[in-house]
């Protein structure tokens, strides 16, 4: 089975902080060790690394090389993906800020649903609810009972 992972259970992993980082962390191992692929599309690194890095948004902010090291740290497994943009997203962001009606904050996550969509993975790992908004994306929240 392939997933990808939203920005935000990269932070929970990385905020030391933050009630959820040992489930985010245990989420991440799960995949990462497991058996399928992870994608991990560079909207979800950049965002990241912008809020990771943050002071005014992360709690205790990452140094630059700190928050890149993690996701080389991740970038460097033998299971994991970081395709990007081809001939075929435009048609789908197109197809999914239509079908959505995606304005504003919502347009990453169209960005991301789209990227889904050509490289073929159903389910994204996230505590984001928009992305339940967008046809044929399932949504495994891991900090949900």
């Amino acid at each position: 089975m392939s997933v990808t992972v939203d920005a935000n259970v990269l932070l929970y992993a990385s905020d030391a902080g933050s009630p959820r980082q040992a489930r985010a962390l245990d989420v991440l191992r799960e995949h990462v060790e497991g058996g399928g692929l992870l994608y991990l599309f560079w909207p979800v690194s950049l965002a990241y690394l912008r809020i990771a890095t943050h002071p005014s948004i992360f709690g205790q902010p990452l140094s630059p090389a700190e928050a890149s090291g993690n996701l080389e740290a991740l970038i460097q497994r033998p299971n994991v993906r970081t395709p990007g943009e081809d001939e075929r997203f435009w048609p789908a962001l197109e197809d999914a800020i239509r079908t959505t009606t995606a304005r504003g904050n919502l347009v990453p996550d169209a960005h991301v649903a789209a990227l889904m969509r050509t490289h073929g993975v159903r389910t994204i790992i996230t505590h984001d609810r928009d992305f339940r908004k967008f046809p044929g994306v399932e949504v495994l929240d891991p900090f949900t009972a």
